[in-house]
Order: C-alpha cells, then structure tokens, then sequence
C-alpha cells in the first residue's frame, strides 16, 4: 500500500548485525523447537543441527543421539525456537526510508503533529524538502483530511510532502503545491482525487492515491547510496523482530538495483521476494519471466503487484455501496475490469505470479471475477494473490476457496482499523471486513504480513490478534468480530508455512526440517502455550539466516519497536 519516492537528503555509516560461525556445522541443543509439518501439525523438537550449506541437516527428539562432534554446539537453555516468520507483505525501501525521514505515528492530534513537523524542519534545515509518513486523520479525531494551511502554519519556507499512514494520500504545504504546479484547474487524474475546498475546485493540499504522483513526480529522488543506506536500515528492522523473509511488494527496478548491490556485497541478509510495481517493471526486472533464486535464496522476483483501488482510511476502497460517513462516495477503482485482466494475463502468460491490491468489497469481486475468467486459460499451479481482501461480500467469500486462491492479509490492520471500519462502512456491513477465518475454512491459504511501514513487522503481535481480534489493552472485550478469530496454530502458519506456500517457497522456507534453509528466531515464551498479553510482549532474543546468527538481543533491551 505504498509506493512515494523519497529525497536523496542522507548518509551515515549504520552498525552491522551478529553474524555467527561461516560455514560450519552448528548443534543448538536443549530449546523448546516447535514447527509445522507439511500437514500443518505441529511438530515438537529439542535440537536442531545446522550444516555448513546453511541448511538444517536434521531436528533431534529429547532422546535422539546427538551428533558426537559438531565445529560449533550452543546451549538454547530452554528458549522456544520457531522458523523464522516470513512477512507474506511489507515494502522494504519505504520502511528503510521511514527510519531516515519524518515518522508522524506517534502523533495522536493534529497539534502534535504540526509540532513534530516544525521540530523536525528546525533540526533540518538544510534539507530542500520535508518528508515523511504516517499521519491518520482518524487517529486525531479530525473529522477532516488535513489541509495544506495546517503546514503552512509550522512550515512555509520550503515544499512538505507527508504520506499517509496507509500510503494511499498524500498531505502538500502550499509550496509543494506551487512545486508541483497544481492548481484550481488541474484535473483528477485517472484512480485518483484532488480533495478540494468546499464551494471551490481550489486544492486542499491532501492527494488521494493516483493523484499524489501529481507531486512525487517533482519530489526529489534517491542517490544510490541512500537506496543501500535505506536498505540497511530496513534490514536491521527485520531481524530484531524475528523476520527472516520479507514479500516486497511493489519493486522498482531502483529497488531491484539496490537488492543487487547488497547481494554482490555480502551485506543481503534477510530474503526478498520481489512483486513488481507494475508490468513495466516485470519485465525490466524479470525480462521472459521470473528469475532464479540469487545469493544462496535470497534474492527473487516473483512475480508483479498490481492495484484495482485504494484505501479505507482515505475511503479511496471501492465498495459495492456508498459510504456510510460520505454518501457520495462509493471509492476509487483505479483500473476497470478488463483492464485489470489484461494485465494479470500479460503477467500470467509469463508464468509471473498475481498479486493484486483489492481492500473494498467491489473491488475484491472485481478480482475473483478476473480470476475465475483467466483460469479458463492459465491452468495450473498459478496461487493468485489477493493483497489485504480487508472487506469482502460475505456472497463472495465462497469464492477464495477455488483456483488455489491466497489470501494475503495483515492482522494489525484489523486492531488499526476497527473504529474506522464501523464508521466507513455501519454496523450491518461488518460481517466479511478482516474475515481470516472464514476465508480460511474455504480452502483458501492465509499468508499473513504486516504491510510495513503502515505497521510495525511483528509476527508476535500478529499472531496475538490473530488468536484474539483485540489491541493491546484487551479490548473489546472477546474480540472485535469475534467469530473471525482463528487457532494459535493456524496464526503461526500465517507467518510460516502459509506464507511459505504464497511465495511458491515451502520448498526452501517456513519449517525447521532437513534440507529446508537453516532460518530461525529464538523467544522468550511458547507462542502455543502463552497468554495474548505475553505473546505481545515477547522478545525476539536471536534471529538466524541461513544457519548464522545475525541478530541477538542483549538481555537488558525491551521488545523490539517496528520503528
């Protein structure tokens, strides 16, 4: 949900992961091992034995024979050691970039907001542009989208372009306005809406989805140097929460380049799956079709992410029925039906794998009738992708069930959107918004993410409100739509062998299992036995890519912070 550029404005040296023994065979005996088997039962174990290919060469019982020399053997002292979480949907160059710029999450008021804004140019003021991500008019109880005047008031020397927490608008000042040229009579642009001053056709200053490359189109663009930079920083950010394997999605061939740059540097340590940003970029990146796994699996491009609407939070979903809180506005498809099936076939016919952004209930079926259509052509093992699925008919919810659908979903999006759900869409059309259970029970396979850097990427907590449909404080009580909760063990799958599977990587990826890739995190508790609250609070003390350390928490830090 993604997808502005950022300023080339930095560059610092950042600090450098664990890494632990190369090439050597590595005994971590004595843990609490839990995995999932090819059937999704859950599989206990005591030691697992690492071999110098980085790949586990075999799991030990309680009572196995230990191998009797290995090069290095550690003690887990009964820590829980669990595959190593695989988010099924982040965009790794914009969480990178959010560690370098302007991060307004913690703004709980516009006032705030505005304050951190001007904090932030008066400890900058070298930089040509302010930038930044994560403001929610819903989180500020604003009634409004915010204005460009709101800027102005804090900072008017120089262009401010902020992206909203979803990704899907875009807040200018007035100089980003006159920057970018637009005015009264600059026209809505094709899936995308200039918000505009009631009474008038004078722009308000806030961007909604297609219309916000009226003004990244003048944003300055990255050096190469900040791209390897950023990339660092997102990497960093990834192992301390237990991510060993990330689904970039929406990759430019900038982002490609830089991914490759790491990989012949050595410093490519967490596993991208790369989707596309677009068919343009699939075939710049991929060429005749997918590539092969690069840099010992770490390295692929999948396949392509496409777009047919926007976002809740900025009502840019398309739904089946107005608004309920805008009458007017049913949303934004950003592409018509047949448009959306030429390119899914263009990328099918390539063999590149779908995956498609769909979160209102119109727009959801608009993609289940696409696939119905092109699986009369495209036969096999296909696993078309739908990205978020956030609001489905509850008609249509059969219908993930056929043509080996994956249901590509983000737990924290539930707790984030809930208030703001009930207010998009009333109370009477609730019954299929965040529904993982019932898309579940279809056959359908659940791949969960976190979207990141719309939320922070902690499979933890995910896996908690996906036990729970309930935030941090517990609330409400027995959960928001309570009936969608789903087993602990199938949250673990979501981040596991499902997320696996979504990636056509269960081969290589998501169990601790001979021959599979030796990535691994190590917690503090049993996420099969622990409360909710525990399991929210658990730390990440080691995370392992291929068979080395590359992450260890010391043992005074607090939980890992997305940002």
């Amino acid at each position: 949900m993604r997808g502005i550029a950022f300023a080339a404005l930095l560059a610092a040296s950042v600090s450098v992961a664990v890494s632990g023994p190369v090439r050597a065979d590595v005994l971590i005996d004595n843990v609490n091992g839990i995995t999932l088997d090819e059937n999704g039962e859950v599989e206990r174990f005591n030691a697992v034995l690492v071999g110098d290919d980085g790949c586990i060469e075999q799991v030990y019982g309680r009572r196995d024979k230990r191998p009797g020399k290995v090069d290095y053997s550690m003690d887990g002292r009964g820590r829980t050691l669990l595959p190593g979480m695989i988010d099924a949907h982040g965009h790794v160059m914009d969480l990178g970039f959010a560690q370098l710029t302007l991060d307004l999450t913690s703004a709980d008021t516009l006032a705030e907001a505005q304050a951190m804004i001007a904090a932030y140019a008066a400890a900058h003021p070298d930089r040509p542009w302010i930038l930044g991500t994560g403001w929610n008019q819903e989180t500020w109880g604003l009634g409004r989208f915010p204005t460009a005047a709101d800027l102005d008031e804090v900072v008017s020397d120089r262009p401010v372009w902020l992206e909203r927490v979803d990704g899907h608008a875009g807040w200018a000042n007035s100089a980003a306005l006159s920057a970018a040229g637009v005015t009264a009579r600059t026209a809505d642009p094709a899936g995308g809406r200039i918000e505009r001053v009631a009474g008038s056709q004078a722009p308000t200053g806030v961007f909604v989805d297609a219309a916000a490359k009226l003004v990244e189109a003048v944003v300055p663009t990255p050096r190469p140097e900040d791209r390897d930079l950023a990339l660092a920083e997102a990497q960093q950010v990834l192992l301390r929460n237990g991510v060993t394997t990330i689904a970039d999605m929406g990759t430019s061939i900038e982002d490609w380049q830089t991914y490759r740059r790491a990989g012949d540097a050595g410093s490519l340590q967490v596993r991208i799956v790369s989707y596309a940003a677009g068919t343009d970029a699939m075939t710049l990146i991929g060429g005749p079709g997918p590539t092969p796994w690069l840099y010992e699996d770490r390295l692929k491009l999948n396949g392509v992410k496409l777009y047919v609407d926007g976002a809740l939070g900025s009502r840019g979903a398309a739904l089946k029925a107005p608004y309920a809180d805008d009458p007017d506005n049913s949303g934004l498809m950003r592409m018509n039906e047949t448009q959306l099936g030429n390119l899914m076939s263009r990328a099918a016919i390539d063999n590149f794998q779908v995956a498609v952004h769909a979160i209102g209930d119109e727009a959801n079926a608009v993609v289940l009738d696409t696939i119905d259509e092109l699986t009369e052509t495209y036969t096999g093992d296909r696993r078309w992708r739908i990205e978020h699925a956030q609001v489905v008919d509850p008609a249509d919810i059969a219908r993930f069930g056929r043509h080996g659908i994956v249901a590509s979903m983000q737990p924290r999006h539930q707790t984030s959107d809930a208030a703001m759900a009930e207010a998009r869409l009333g109370s009477e059309r609730l019954a299929g918004a965040y529904a993982w259970k019932s898309i579940a029970a279809t056959g359908a396979t659940l791949a969960f993410g976190s979207d990141v850097p719309v939320e922070p990427p902690q499979p933890l907590e995910g896996m908690a409100i996906a036990i729970t449909r309930q935030d941090e404080d517990g609330q409400p009580f027995m959960g928001w739509q309570p009936q969608e909760r789903i087993a602990r063990e199938d949250a673990l799958a979501g981040y596991t062998t499902g997320a696996a599977h979504s990636l056509f990587a269960e081969g290589r990826l998501g169990r601790i299992a001979p021959g599979l890739r030796a990535d691994f995190v190590m917690i503090d508790v049993d996420p099969l036995l622990a409360s909710p609250a525990e399991l929210r609070a658990a730390r990440v003390l080691q995370t392992w890519v291929g068979g080395k350390m590359l992450y260890q928490v010391k043992e005074t830090s607090r939980p890992a912070e997305g940002r």
